[in-house]
Order: C-alpha cells, then sequence, then structure tokens
C-alpha cells in the first residue's frame, strides 16, 4: 500500500510540474525538452525542474 501512496504523489508533483512547465514562458524547445525529461524520469525530472526549470511570471526564492 505505501507503494500506492508514494506513486500518487509521484504523479500529482509530475503534473504539476507539467502544467507549470506549459504554462512558462520558455520557449518552444525549452517546454518539449523539460516535458520530456519528466516524463521519461519522473522522479529526477521532477527534481530537476524544480532546480532548474523555466520559471513562470514571477521568480521563486
Amino acid at each position: 500500500m505505501e507503494y500506492g501512496i508514494f506513486g500518487i504523489i509521484v504523479l500529482i508533483a509530475d503534473v504539476y510540474a507539467l502544467y507549470n512547465i506549459i504554462t512558462s514562458s520558455a520557449s518552444t524547445l525549452a517546454k518539449i525538452a523539460w516535458c520530456l525529461v519528466v516524463l521519461i524520469l519522473p522522479i529526477l525530472g521532477f527534481v530537476a525542474w524544480l532546480i532548474a526549470g523555466p520559471r513562470g511570471g514571477s521568480a521563486r526564492i
């Protein structure tokens, strides 16, 4: 049962990342690249996106 909960958390995190990537002001190529990274490597892609991904209209601190 613990793996199911972990999977749901990863799914929610990835959907959140994908939404923010798609709605960012980054170039289309950057959006496609980040989406592929998040989809192919769900956990590592999400962490990489949090650290270095395209930012929206406001900067994160």
